[in-house]
């Protein structure tokens, strides 16, 4: 089969290869699944470059969740021939590959109402938000969400679940192209960090209270803007660090203006909780059921475009999701 894999650490569209090599099998407890669709996530850019909290030996193939159909059932393992699931392959062996194995207790049903490419970006993305959002910070109907990267794909997601949730959304996006995806995804506020005062703009836009829950995948200056404008009991998620830069949380800061910094890896949860991930999808299968969320995919990308793909979510230059369809030309579906 074809996979593509990573023999040293560098940036993504210099370091991965696209090589054939032997198939594998569903060993016990696993489920050996064909890929239909693989979302391009910014850890699949850290992993390339060995900056990821997890660094697979090399070499390994990239790929953090994908779309696929279940072609053999290890022993022991509990998943149906022909089934569309979703999945979080386990590293050396990631999803921009033809065949993947994963585990068969993890694995999750594809949502019938999103297409391969869509389901795909549904699960690690939504899951994030859900988590951050509900478990973490309590966002309550008629409170202001600010999400910053609003028309990314971390930032894409946050923006519908706050809208679900009946919060009035507030989006930070850098330049034009990305505020009308930021407002076309239902932003109440589109605010560009380029040209406005973010601060100023949301006292403006809240009375003076400030944002309720601020969703930070950016870190850096976005982090500095989001403690100026967040409210009285307001409550920052820490959900990833895309600026590069990680920042140093001021703890009298957060003291005196009454607020939380809350942590937020959703990855845990398959550990420390798996029943609530579970949970977790069923509600979201419900909301695409619904229509109420849709993940905004920008992009299809034939397999031989993966790397292409990967480098361009990690020079932050996409919109929405960036999702690779292998063995199918750009622009398929199912």
């Amino acid at each position: 089969m074809q996979a593509w894999r990573v023999h040293d650490n560098g940036e993504p569209g210099e370091v991965m290869r696209l090589e054939e090599v032997p198939d594998p099998a569903a060993g016990p407890g696993q489920l050996l699944v064909r890929v239909r669709a693989v979302n391009v996530n910014f850890p699949d850019a850290l992993l390339c470059r060995g900056q990821y909290q997890v660094r697979p030996p090399l070499p390994f193939t990239p790929g953090v969740e994908l779309c696929g159909e279940v072609v053999a059932v290890g022993e022991g393992a509990d998943g149906e021939v022909g089934s569309r699931v979703l999945a979080t392959p386990t590293l050396p062996a990631g999803g921009f590959a033809e065949l993947v194995p994963v585990a068969a207790e993890a694995a999750l049903p594809a949502p019938d109402a999103l297409d391969d490419a869509e389901a795909a970006a549904l699960h690690i993305g939504y899951q994030t938000g859900w988590f951050g959002l509900h478990r973490r910070a309590g966002l309550r109907s008629g409170e202001t969400l600010l999400v910053h990267a609003a028309a990314g794909g971390v930032g894409s997601a946050a923006v519908q679940l706050g809208k679900a949730a009946g919060a009035t959304v507030i989006g930070v996006v850098g330049g034009d192209d990305k505020a009308r995806v930021a407002r076309e995804l239902g932003c109440d506020l589109v605010l560009d960090r380029r040209t406005d005062d973010i601060v100023a703009a949301v006292k403006e836009a809240t009375a003076g209270r400030g944002a309720d829950v601020v969703y930070d995948p950016v870190g850096g200056d976005a982090f500095a803007k989001s403690v100026k404008c967040v409210a009285f009991e307001g409550r920052v998620v820490v959900v990833g660090f895309a600026s590069g830069v990680i920042p140093q949380a001021a703890l009298n800061h957060a003291l005196v203006k009454n607020y939380a910094i809350l942590g937020l890896h959703w990855g845990l949860y398959n550990t420390h909780d798996p029943a609530a991930v579970r949970a977790c999808h069923e509600e979201l299968t419900k909301l695409a059921a619904q229509g109420t969320v849709k993940p905004l995919v920008s992009e299809r990308v034939p397999m031989e475009g993966a790397a292409g793909a990967v480098q361009r979510v990690a020079d932050g230059t996409t919109t929405g999701r960036v999702v690779v369809l292998p063995g199918q030309a750009a622009g398929g579906t199912r």
